[in-house]
């Protein structure tokens, strides 16, 4: 019974939130003789959400896009009073606007632009025939969709709650623990190529995601609102420790194919030794002892490699300060998980802001589809004078809104065309059947529950997601019952005739006009991953690191739903991740580095080289990312060969200066890490983009 209560009995209690929250919407608003429940109805499917703080922040933005829409619709409807062919035009440009501004806005912020878009389309439609019913129409329409949002939030917040911040504590504990095993397993070389790679890939989706679940337990309590800065520090120390692993990988691995094997046999033990810390179960105190005794043992063995040429010595610093870096990254994410752990006070004013991304090109291929869409159902409606016209254009609204986030449109408007066809068919069976022999309120759920609840257990699951949601949705649209039922099965028909010919038309424009997977346009966001490292080498350094790694991880995460996992195109996609946050990381390393220089210590001769060199190694970097080919490349690995004989020079004119050395020492290992990485045999930088 536990086993069952923790698996399929959160799936029961779901649809018991769910239908109950529905019943209590329609009940609600037909005892308060609204005209339209089935509003009411649609809206608590949309909200409803396992955990109480999905359904409390999809209501404030679901609020504020309905506010905005209900605006909309009565603006239009006003300035283009009885004028439909510019109405059509000006419904099309603010649902096509919405739409965008929806993909460029994600999470639940998306929700509120999709609804503000489909509301004006929702509310003006009906009316627009009728001018003088817009003002009532937009009120009853509000006041409907505030009901739902109150029945979905009262229902998930009272019965049986779930609350998002005990799963997201339990993830957080859970990560950790994979995240040490991964580390043990990589200093000791345990793993694969490509199994690091979809390790690290993994762990994408699990920053990306932690965001998300960050987001909406914010709303759940104030605890967790006044917790969400050291919920941001937790994310960003993990995102550092996970891109310092990765690099420190990266030069041992080079360390063991490049032939200098006595830099990489003076780690081997330090990596071993680390490895069993991370093993062990008091992971930040066995860390800050290590970390404490970690320099001395660096310096005793280099000392050992004393007769070893430049290159071994410029080797083994290099992996000495990634392997110093990790560890205290690493320090500084395991004292973030035990404050949150331990409830401790956070430092709001340390907060990181995760950076979420996406490309202009993508929504500017969203608007265009959704334009193109809405368009032409409007040009079918005023030409051919349906009068369920307006219903093909409601429901090619709302399928480019609602597939406006995933990554295949086109199979997820084709699937809730699918459910509307369902929906059609089981509502003219209610029509003609159910509805005239039900007396009362009791035996009109009991006979609403069985459909509804098989639609939102599809709607729940990733794979059937469009089925229920195009089900539950247009049901509810088309054949839920109101204060005065129309029994008119020739009208539903042609209702839902009109809906299925848009969305199969919005299907194949989605399949046709620039898709989100179509090559051209995933190369442009493979083309803003790539550039993360140009920000690094160009952005203010105040947050830079915070900005670099939230970007890179938020555009990988994107690509990795428009591509084929574990495809040849998903790997090249990894490979420039991996390389943009190693390099990335490394340019901002050395600017910090650059800047802590006491420039007066250096003969004026060197200080003004180095300037420019450092400055050239920047522009050239960002350049090589911006278009990487052969010439950029040759372009990039000279300017960071001549920065790296400039800064040998001023080392050995600051020689006598123990902190100055140390700093250019700093410097030395940035660059020459920078270095190794461009000439990487493995590195895509030359690779068919």
């Amino acid at each position: 019974m536990h086993d069952w209560l923790a698996s399929d009995g959160l799936v029961w209690l779901h649809l018991a939130k769910t239908l109950l929250a529905a019943f209590l919407a329609m009940g609600t608003a037909m005892r308060l003789e609204l005209p339209q429940p089935r509003v009411a109805m649609t809206t608590t499917f949309v909200l409803m959400q396992p955990f109480s703080g999905m359904v409390l922040a999809k209501s404030v933005y679901r609020f504020g896009g309905t506010a905005l829409g209900m605006l909309a619709a009565l603006v239009l409807g006003a300035v283009f009073v009885q004028q439909a062919e510019l109405y059509a035009l000006a419904l099309t440009l603010w649902v096509a606007a919405c739409t965008g501004l929806a993909v460029r806005h994600r999470q639940f912020r998306w929700y509120g632009f999709v609804l503000a878009g489909y509301t004006a389309a929702l509310i003006g439609i009906p009316a627009v025939t009728d001018p003088d019913t817009l003002l009532i129409a937009t009120l009853t329409r509000g006041a409907e969709v505030m009901l739902g949002i109150v029945c979905s939030s009262v229902v998930s917040a009272l019965v049986f709650p779930r609350h998002a911040s005990a799963t997201l504590m339990h993830s957080l504990d859970e990560r950790q623990t994979r995240f040490a095993v991964f580390a043990a397993d990589v200093l000791r070389a345990r793993l694969s190529r490509i199994a690091r790679e979809r390790r690290f890939a993994d762990f994408v989706d699990g920053i990306v995601g932690f965001e998300a679940t960050r987001g909406f337990a914010a709303y759940e309590s104030p605890a967790m609102r006044q917790g969400g800065a050291k919920l941001a520090q937790l994310n960003s120390a993990f995102m550092d420790a996970c891109a310092r692993l990765h690099a420190l990988d990266q030069s041992m691995k080079r360390l063991r194919t490049d032939g200098t094997r006595c830099a990489h046999d003076a780690l081997g033990p330090f990596l071993e030794e680390l490895a069993s810390v991370f093993e062990s179960k008091s992971l930040c105190v066995q860390l800050e002892r290590y970390k404490a005794a970690l320099p001395r043992r660096l310096r005793d063995a280099r000392r050992g490699l004393a007769n070893a040429d430049r290159a071994t010595l410029l080797d083994f610093t290099t992996s000495a300060e990634l392997l110093y870096r990790f560890i205290a990254d690493t320090i500084r994410y395991a004292h973030a998980h035990a404050s949150i752990s331990g409830g401790e006070p956070g430092n709001a004013r340390a907060s990181s802001r995760y950076a979420a991304r996406t490309n202009r090109f993508v929504v500017a291929a969203t608007f265009t589809r959704t334009a193109i869409v809405i368009a032409s159902a409007a040009w079918f409606w005023i030409g051919t004078a349906w009068p369920s016209g307006g219903y093909a254009v409601i429901g090619a609204t709302l399928a480019c809104a609602l597939s406006s986030a995933s990554a295949r449109p086109s199979k997820f408007i084709a699937q809730m065309a699918a459910g509307a066809a369902c929906a059609v068919v089981t509502g003219y069976t209610f029509l003609c059947h159910v509805y005239p022999g039900i007396d009362g309120f009791a035996l009109l759920c009991a006979a609403l529950a069985p459909p509804l609840a098989a639609g939102a257990f599809l709607a729940m699951r990733p794979g059937t997601a469009g089925y229920g949601t195009g089900f539950c949705v247009f049901f509810c649209l088309l054949a839920a019952p109101d204060n005065r039922i129309v029994y008119d099965p020739g009208l539903l028909l042609n209702n839902g005739l009109a809906i299925l010919v848009a969305m199969i038309g919005a299907a194949i424009a989605c399949a046709v006009v620039v898709p989100p997977r179509t090559p051209w346009l995933v190369g442009r966001t493979l083309a803003e991953l790539r550039s993360q490292a140009a920000l690094a080498c160009e952005g203010r350094l105040a947050n830079l690191s915070e900005r670099f790694h939230s970007g890179t991880h938020d555009l990988m995460s994107q690509l990795r739903g428009l591509l084929v996992p574990r495809s040849r195109e998903h790997r090249h996609a990894l490979s420039w991740m991996l390389v943009t946050l190693e390099v990335g990381q490394a340019m901002i390393d050395l600017r910090h580095e650059a800047r802590a220089l006491h420039p007066l210590h250096f003969p004026e001769t060197l200080r003004i080289a180095w300037s420019t060199a450092l400055a050239r190694v920047l522009h050239d970097v960002a350049a090589l990312f911006r278009a990487p080919d052969s010439v950029t490349l040759r372009r990039a690995i000279g300017s960071v060969v001549a920065s790296i004989i400039i800064a040998d020079d001023v080392l050995e004119s600051v020689h006598a200066d123990r902190d100055a050395r140390r700093d250019m020492q700093r410097v030395l290992a940035c660059l020459h890490f920078v270095r190794t990485a461009l000439v990487d045999p493995d590195a895509p930088f030359e690779a068919r983009r």
